[in-house]
Order: structure tokens, then sequence, then C-alpha cells
């Protein structure tokens, strides 16, 4: 359950659901085997895998979603070679070379034909959304999967207002102060020993792991301009994650006095109850520590402490 991941978006005039109304409205936008001609398709799924029985999971004002994404596995390299062999055979029985267009036609009728025969990779994706903080999280390794997700709960709710969530400080900025300035961290933030630096120039990316962040090889590079865009930290004891310079979470881990709580934790075996359980620990976890980040970076962007 404990997510690997986190792309954070801000809700803006939340639709007003109930459980049970957004249970039908996740219904109606189901995850279904794909069709025969269908490249992918995205739809909502059971949280808990088989034995669940619920595609939506709300504890303490906490919601857990997840949607199903199936995609048509067909190489381009395999579509290729079948258009080239076809497109010989073609061109020695009438000889003749055949046209762009013509080569076109051809790929289209291949992909037509292969792809009811490709095979199908799942995944699943896990949404996150605090109805307090007004706060939607997705466990997705990129902003493109996470944006996928988004459209479906919007095409779903019929219309949600939201935007990727940001800070008064650039990520960026504050990364490479807490770098540059030990004094600059805040009380609980540890450094990990991963960064990526990025130079003003065109020198390219510099990547670094399993380092010592305030070695001198290190400040070297900050004072030769390069800023950070990736950086290992902790909040100590609590979470740790690479930050990204878009707000995204990386590599999340969580307290081993988080993980102890959530085994210690009585389920009696029940793999549902385990899920929720499970659930509500990370995503207070989540709230609180995502609260502490946006203190650190000087507060969220366009809220009233603007003035």
């Amino acid at each position: 359950m404990w997510f690997k991941h986190l792309h954070l978006y801000r809700l803006h005039d939340a639709p007003e659901l109930d459980a049970a109304t957004l249970e039908e409205a996740l219904a109606e936008q189901a995850a279904r085997p794909l069709g025969g001609q269908d490249p992918r398709r995205l739809g909502w799924t059971f949280p808990g895998g088989r034995a669940d029985t619920a595609r939506l999971h709300e504890l303490q004002g906490q919601r857990l979603l997840s949607a199903l994404r199936q995609e048509r596995l067909l190489p381009a390299g395999v579509v290729k070679e079948e258009v080239d062999e076809r497109a010989a055979e073609v061109e020695a029985r009438e000889g003749r070379k055949l046209r762009r267009q013509e080569k076109l036609t051809l790929k289209e009728q291949v992909v037509e034909e292969l792809l009811p025969r490709a095979f199908v990779r799942s995944q699943r994706v896990d949404l996150w959304w605090d109805t307090r903080r007004r706060l939607i999280g997705i466990n997705a390794s990129s902003r493109t999967r996470a944006e996928e997700v988004l459209d479906l709960l919007r095409e779903t709710l019929g219309s949600l207002k939201v935007t990727p969530l940001a800070t008064q400080t650039l990520p960026m900025r504050a990364m490479t102060q807490w770098l540059t300035d030990p004094a600059s961290r805040p009380a609980d933030l540890v450094l990990g020993d991963q960064v990526e630096l990025k130079a003003k120039g065109d020198d390219g990316v510099l990547r670094a792991r399993q380092v010592d962040l305030d070695s001198d090889e290190i400040q070297q590079l900050l004072e030769s301009g390069r800023q950070a865009s990736k950086l290992a930290v902790e909040i100590e004891g609590r979470l740790s994650f690479v930050l990204h310079d878009d707000l995204a979470l990386k590599t999340l881990r969580f307290g081993d006095a988080l993980i102890d709580e959530a085994n210690a934790a009585d389920d009696g075996d029940d793999a549902l109850l385990r899920l929720e359980t499970d659930f509500v620990l990370m995503a207070q976890a989540l709230g609180e520590n995502i609260e502490r980040l946006i203190a650190w970076l000087g507060g969220e962007a366009g809220t009233a402490s603007d003035a």
C-alpha cells in the first residue's frame, strides 16, 4: 500500500460528493478488458485487488482510489519488419516501388491485424485524496501518468479544478540554498546522499549517488553556478524522499516507527482491513509532512501570504 512516488495537486472548488455518490460515479468509469482494436484503456479498479468490492475507500477524510491502465505492447520493430516484408512482396509482384502513402496504408493494416494478438501490460496507479487539506497525490513514476489519472477523475466527476502544487520558493532555489548554506536548513531536515546538479549553460546534468553532499567537491560544483534539480532529503525520523524541482517526491520511504505502528495493528488477517490501516497511517504521515515541506519552501504560491 505504501506509495513509492507522489505528484501533488491542489484542489480548487472541490465538488462536494458523499462516498456513495462517488462510488457510483467510479463504477460508471470502471476498468474493462481491452477490446481487440483498443491500444490502451484507463478505468477505475479495486484498490484491494480481487478480494475488494469497493472502488473507493474513505476513512477520516482520506480517500483512496486506484486506476488500472492497460496497454497493448506492439513493438515498432515488429511492425516495421512486417511492413518491409509485405512491401517487398508487393514491389516484386508489381515490379515497382511503393509510394510513401502506400507504405503508410500498409502499416495501418499491419497494426490493425497484429494489435489484437499483442500482449497486454497492466499497471495500477493509486490516488490519494485528502478532502480536509484539498490535496490530491498520485503514486506515479511520471507526471504524464499522473495527469492521465487526473483526466480520468475529471471525466468521472464532470469537472475538476486542480493545479500542480506550487510554493513561494522554487524547490530548485531552496535545494541549492540548503546545500550551500547548512545554517539555512530547517531543524528537522537531514540531507541524504543523492543529488542532481544542473548547469546554467550547456554543460549538462551531473548526477551523484552515495556521496557526502557537504563535501568540497559538491561545494565546488555549486560555486561554479550549478543548481540542485533533485535532492535526497529526510524529514528526521518520519519520511525520506528525493525532492524534484517540480515538487514531485520520488523514492518515498516511511519512518521505522510508522511501519512498526502499522505492523502492530490488529487486522485479524483481513487483507482489506490491513489495506485501510496502512492507508490511513500513510495518508496522515504524508499530509503532515507535506505541510512541513510547504512551510520550508516559503508557503504555498498564490495564497494570501503573497500580500
